[in-house]
């Protein structure tokens, strides 16, 4: 029905948003495209993302990069059900990426259960925005946590950082960086979670990953001389 999350691709099938998905998957493209990317793995997580079964976690500020650099993924993503999180939805779809659609305020249980089964079913990688999608900003929520102990799948926090950017005026101060600037894709320290985690557990490992994607955000972003 029109104006209804179509099930089966995770984005509304109206004209406008397929026009919103195209052009705005243009634009980032269009950026991206003139920048030169470098990527930061000391711990080896590219090799470990090959085999497809862990967890992407990033902030909601640097997910323009992120989502760049790791097109065609097929990972799974949880995003909300609002209009901003149907702009997201309809890029990330043109990306190679598969939404799954829910926030911790809206439909959230249901969206998690949705996304793992999903990740069970095809052992694809799954992708949370931890601080999405009103933040707070840079606070871990536990919904990814629960995500990992029940598919038993690492975390592995990523991030980016540019030398020449616009911050922008919202929540999350979103990060865009400039045609032709330096980026640096970063990945962090993999966070495993046991199965069955006691809540004290929950938030050990809440607060880890919250740590480590600070701690590379925080990185990057003093390599290139910024303090966001």
């Amino acid at each position: 029905m029109k104006g209804q999350i179509d099930l089966h691709t995770g984005v509304r099938p109206d004209l406008k948003w397929r026009a919103v998905g195209i052009l705005g998957k243009a634009a980032i493209d269009a950026i991206c495209a003139t920048c030169h990317i470098d990527y930061a793995d000391p711990y080896g997580m590219r090799g470990l993302m090959e085999k497809k079964r862990f967890i992407t976690a990033f902030w909601h500020s640097r997910i323009m990069v992120v989502s760049y650099a790791h097109q065609g993924l097929g990972g799974s993503i949880m995003v909300s059900r609002s209009k901003d999180g149907e702009i997201i939805a309809q890029i990330i779809r043109r990306q190679g990426h598969y939404p799954v659609r829910g926030s911790s305020r809206h439909g959230g249980d249901e969206a998690l259960e949705n996304l793992v089964q999903r990740l069970l079913k095809t052992h694809h990688p799954g992708v949370m925005i931890p601080d999405g999608p009103q933040g707070p900003r840079h606070k871990a929520r536990a919904g990814v946590i629960t995500l990992a102990a029940r598919t038993g799948y690492p975390i592995v926090p990523i991030t980016f950082g540019a030398r020449d950017i616009k911050v922008f005026k919202s929540w999350d101060r979103f990060v865009m960086p400039l045609p032709g600037t330096r980026c640096i894709v970063a990945y962090g320290r993999p966070v495993t979670v046991p199965p069955d985690p006691d809540s004290a557990k929950v938030e050990e490992k809440r607060k880890m990953l919250e740590d480590e994607l600070n701690r590379i955000t925080d990185g990057c972003d003093s390599f290139f001389g910024h303090i966001i």
